[in-house]
């Protein structure tokens, strides 16, 4: 008899979602207990200060989590994006078609809605817009994994091509919308580093010792220029080989190396440092604040209308059949409203500390709970008339296998 192994928890889909609803339960506990203040005082403590060519180089705690390890974070999310558009899903142009469509809907339906909240407020919180056009990845596929064999096979294959999508999305709009004050030298810097990178790739060479090496000088260049030194990440993936002669895999291995780094222990640090907000100062002020009730009804309404809506239209257009029926992809949907990590991370580029902050988490927190009650109760719904498969990873599974993992 075949000796059956038992997955370890942190590999289930669930565990990088609990972790970060942990973190996020401690960020608030922190924030809210006598250690608050000194918390706050250790994050912004300065590590390193120096100037450099007339350009301020500070790291603190808070930089440190929010500039570097998210450029990890990044750079994972960039790893995934070029394995599922060269060897994955997305390498199809029409198996791409709708997620990618679905993607944008869920994109520019939360942005309008967010602005049409806040059009009568303080134009300064209109910088904010793509707070709620974010999905978090982890978060979403963590709460879908909890419907169990209630959710069609298909619908997690569709929500993980739609999120990897969606970060494509947040990963431009925070390389256009918040890089400030450009240093030249700094950007000269970049375009010289990422075309070393291209050149290794060019010249066959797949070690990456070499390439990290580049890709941290293209982080120091990329924090230094103005850009949003995430973006170095992502550049970085970019210029990583997808395969070797003997057909192994360097990216799909650095992928493979990264995860649990960044599933277990980036993102729940990044969860700690940012989530809280000191709940004695809000109020009934708070909730209804502009920000808050854009952002919650940015991520609980514009996502679901903005995806489903898509979705539903582009699939008629193209006579396409849908992954699940309609219900459970309305539920699928509302799931992709989950934006938390992603949403937080805007919205601290957006507002920083200032008194759109506290709102903004709020907001966050609120409309990304409302987001995954609400799909999940969908989804359950949809199952009473049509059951789900019983094993929601096989379908991905039998996907990698056609040629997204390396061959063994």
């Amino acid at each position: 008899m075949a000796e059956t192994h038992k997955k370890a928890w942190w590999t289930s889909d669930w565990a990088p979602g609990a972790l970060l609803a942990l973190a996020a339960l401690a960020s608030f506990v922190i924030v809210n207990s006598p250690a608050g203040p000194d918390f706050g005082q250790m994050l912004r403590t300065p590590l390193f200060s120096t100037t450099l060519a007339g350009r301020d180089l500070k790291l603190d705690l808070h930089h440190l989590v929010n500039d570097a390890l998210m450029a990890v974070f990044f750079l994972y999310v960039g790893l995934e994006l070029k394995r599922e558009s060269v060897e994955g899903p997305l390498r199809s142009p029409r198996a791409a078609a709708l997620p990618v469509a679905a993607a944008i809907g869920g994109m520019v339906a939360p942005a309008l809605i967010y602005l049409a909240f806040v059009q009568d407020a303080d134009p300064a919180y209109a910088r904010g817009w793509a707070i709620p056009a974010a999905t978090d990845i982890a978060f979403a596929l963590g709460v879908l994994s909890l419907a169990g064999k209630h959710a069609p096979s298909g619908l997690r294959l569709f929500l993980l091509a739609l999120a990897i999508v969606d970060d494509l999305g947040a990963i431009l709009i925070i390389a256009v919308f918040y890089s400030t004050n450009l240093a030249g030298w700094a950007l000269g810097g970049i375009v010289v580093t990422f075309s070393a990178m291209l050149l290794l790739n060019r010249q066959g060479v797949t070690r990456l010792a070499p390439y990290w090496a580049l890709a941290a000088a293209l982080w120091f260049f990329t924090y230094m220029s103005g850009v949003h030194a995430t973006i170095a990440g992502v550049l970085a993936a970019l210029a990583i080989p997808m395969r070797t002669p003997a057909g192994a895999s360097p990216l799909v291995a650095a992928e493979h190396a990264l995860k649990p780094w960044v599933l277990l222990l980036i993102m729940p640090i990044f969860a700690i440092v940012n989530a809280g907000a000191p709940l004695g100062g809000l109020s009934v002020e708070t909730f209804t604040h502009p920000v808050t009730i854009a952002v919650a009804m940015g991520l609980a309404l514009g996502k679901p209308l903005g995806v489903a809506g898509v979705t539903l239209i582009a699939a008629g257009f193209m006579h396409r059949i849908l992954p699940a029926p309609p219900l459970a992809m309305v539920g699928a949907a509302c799931i992709a409203g989950i934006g938390f990590t992603m949403s937080l991370f805007i919205g601290a580029l957006a507002f920083g500390e200032g008194e759109a902050a506290a709102p903004m988490r709020l907001g966050v927190i609120v409309g990304s709970l409302i987001s995954a009650v609400l799909g999940l109760a969908l989804i359950y719904l949809a199952a009473r008339n049509a059951p789900g498969d019983p094993d929601l990873a096989a379908q991905e599974d039998i996907a990698e296998k056609k040629g997204v993992l390396e061959k063994r």
